[in-house]
């Protein structure tokens, strides 16, 4: 079991970059056998996946995000980053950072999610 912590800002302005921070511990993100993933929860669309860097640092995005969606990780903090750019007012949601165990199949652990809201 790992430990994931989001941390950002609350509130975007139209048109900007959002930028998110998941901390893990308990586990290496370069070691353990998960894809670090992030995912978003909006009234119209439930939980959206969003994309994940994979314990080998290979990069997976959702097709619809895939454009204005970049994940990376500074490994030296054991943290992995989301950026979403040109943001709109629907992308306002609650953002969640995941650990999805590649051999079981499953969202392992989920961070507690940070609402961001995208407004001018």
């Amino acid at each position: 079991q790992v430990q994931l912590q989001e941390s950002g800002p609350g509130l975007v302005k139209p048109s900007q970059t959002l930028s998110l921070t998941c901390t893990v511990s308990g586990g290496s993100i370069t070691t353990s056998a998960y894809y670090w993933s992030w995912i978003r929860q909006t009234p119209g669309k439930g939980l959206e996946r969003m994309g994940a860097i994979a314990y080998d640092g290979i990069t997976y995005y959702s097709p619809s995000l895939k454009s204005r969606t970049s994940i990376s990780r500074d490994t030296s903090k054991n943290q992995f980053i989301l950026q979403l750019s040109s943001v709109t007012p629907e992308d306002t949601a609650v953002y969640y950072c995941a650990a999805y165990a590649a051999n079981g199949r499953y969202y392992r652990d989920w961070g507690q999610g940070t609402r961001v809201t995208v407004s001018s």
